[in-house]
C-alpha cells in the first residue's frame, strides 16, 4: 500500500480561511491517471492523497519463491509468442513492421522479471477494505489533524464499491465511517441487472483457479497487446471503446492508462469480485454477507456519477444502488448528452471535457458537506 501527498502553495488559502479540506483518493490501479485530477483537487485548496492498493503503482511487495506458479505462467506466456510467430508467418509484409513478435518477447522478458513477486498476489476485497482502507484512513487523519476528524473520500471504479462497502459495514454495526462524505465515479455493488462488460470478463477468474496461479497478468497481455490497439492496422482498436468514448481521451493517455496503470490481479480479488454479477451483489469472502443489502444504513452523504456510454460500469448499473441510499444522503447524476460529449469509464477522471463539466461537481459536493 503507498499513499501520494499532491499539494501545492495554494492550498494555503484553505488554512487561511480557518477550513482543511482533507480527500482521499481511492482509485482501481495505479495512480498516474488520476494525477491531473489529484492535482486539479489540490490547486482548488484540497489537501489530497492518493492511496494506491497493495500491488499497484509505488506500492510494493516482498519477493516469495514459488516455482510451479512461474513456471506455468511463463509457458503461458511462451505459448503467446509462439502464437504470434505463426502469425507473422501467414500475414504479409505490410504487417511485420509493426515488429509485433520483436515487442511480444520484450513484455515476456520484463513479466519475467516480475514472477518472483507474482506468489505474493495472495489477496481478496476484504484485504483492502480491512486493512489497507483503515490504515490509509488513519494515516491521513494522522498527518493532517483535520478538526472533526473526518475525511472527504472519493473512488473511481473498484475504489467506489470499497467505499460503498465500507459505509454498508459501519452502517449496519452503527459505527462511524470517519468520512464527511463520499464521492463515487462509475461505482455500483451490483451489475447482475446491467449489461455490464465485466459479465464477460470477471468469469476469467475459473480458469486462474484451474491453472492454480495467483494471480492473472492483466497488464503484461495489455501491453503484448498495445501495438495492434493503438497502431496500424488498428486490429484491436475496439478495445479502447471499452474504457472511453470516441474521442474523449488523447492518443497518448490511452496509450499511458495501457502501458503504466494498469497491474496483475490477483485471483482472490477476481473470485471476490465475480460475485457482483451475480444476483444480490457484491459478497464477502464467505459468500455469507452482501454488501448492498446494508447500504441504506448509512448517514453519510454521497456523490454518485455514471457515464452514459460507460459499458463497464453502466447507468443502472451505477442506479442498482443508489436507490437504496436514504433519498436525503443520494445524490446521482449521469454525464453525457444526446449530441456529445459522451463518457466511457475512464472519460469520468480523464476524458478531455471532465476538467470543465465534472471536477467542479465534485468541488461543489465536497465544499457543501465538509463538516470541519
Amino acid at each position: 500500500m503507498k499513499l501520494c501527498c499532491a499539494m501545492d502553495s495554494c492550498n494555503a488559502s484553505m488554512y487561511l480561511e480557518g477550513k482543511q479540506f482533507v480527500v482521499l483518493f481511492c482509485f482501481c490501479g495505479c495512480s498516474c491517471m488520476q494525477c491531473s485530477f489529484a492535482r486539479f483537487m489540490s490547486g482548488s485548496g484540497f489537501d489530497t492523497w492518493i492511496l494506491e492498493l497493495r500491488g499497484a503503482g509505488l506500492s510494493s511487495l516482498n519477493a516469495e519463491s514459488r516455482k510451479d506458479e512461474q513456471q506455468i505462467v511463463s509457458d503461458l506466456l511462451e505459448n503467446v509468442i509462439n502464437v504470434s510467430e505463426r502469425m507473422e508467418n501467414v500475414l504479409d509484409e505490410g504487417f511485420k513492421f509493426l515488429g509485433l513478435q520483436d515487442r511480444l518477447s520484450k513484455r515476456v522478458g520484463d513479466f519475467k522479471q516480475r514472477l518472483e513477486v507474482f506468489p505474493r498476489y495472495n489477496w481478496d476485497f476484504d484485504n483492502y477494505l480491512e486493512e489497507d482502507i483503515p490504515s490509509a484512513m488513519e494515516y491521513v487523519r494522522t498527518q493532517t489533524k483535520p478538526e472533526d476528524g473526518k475525511l472527504l473520500a472519493i473512488g473511481h471504479s473498484m475504489g467506489g464499491m470499497l467505499l460503498y462497502a465500507m459505509l454498508s459495514r459501519c452502517g449496519l454495526k452503527g459505527m462511524d465511517s470517519g468520512l464527511a462524505s463520499v464521492t463515487t465515479i462509475a461505482s455500483t455493488l451490483e451489475y447482475s441487472s446491467s449489461g455490464t462488460l465485466l459479465k464477460y470478463l470477471l468469469p476469467m477468474a475459473k480458469p486462474a483457479q484451474a491453472l492454480n496461479v495467483s494471480a492473472l497478468p492483466i497488464d503484461t497481455m495489455l501491453e503484448m497487446a498495445h501495438p495492434l490497439i493503438c497502431r496500424p492496422p488498428y486490429a484491436l482498436s475496439w478495445l479502447t471503446t471499452n474504457i472511453s468514448a470516441p474521442q474523449m481521451m488523447d492518443p497518448e493517455v490511452i496509450e499511458k492508462l495501457v502501458l503504466n496503470s494498469l497491474c496483475p490481479v490477483p485471483a482472490k480479488l477476481l473470485y471476490q469480485l465475480a460475485t457482483s454479477v451475480d444476483k444480490g451483489g457484491l459478497r464477502d469472502r464467505t459468500s455469507s454477507f452482501y454488501y448492498k443489502d446494508h447500504i441504506s444504513t448509512t448517514n453519510v452523504p454521497i456523490l454518485a456519477l455514471a457515464g452514459d456510454w460507460d459499458i463497464v460500469c453502466p447507468p443502472d448499473a451505477v442506479y442498482e444502488t443508489v436507490k437504496l441510499i436514504p433519498e436525503h444522503l443520494a445524490t446521482y447524476k449521469v454525464f453525457g448528452s444526446p449530441g456529445g460529449p459522451h463518457y466511457g469509464h475512464q472519460d469520468m477522471i480523464s476524458g478531455r471535457t471532465a476538467r470543465s463539466e465534472i471536477y467542479p461537481l465534485i468541488i461543489q459536493f465536497l465544499q457543501r458537506h465538509d463538516q470541519s
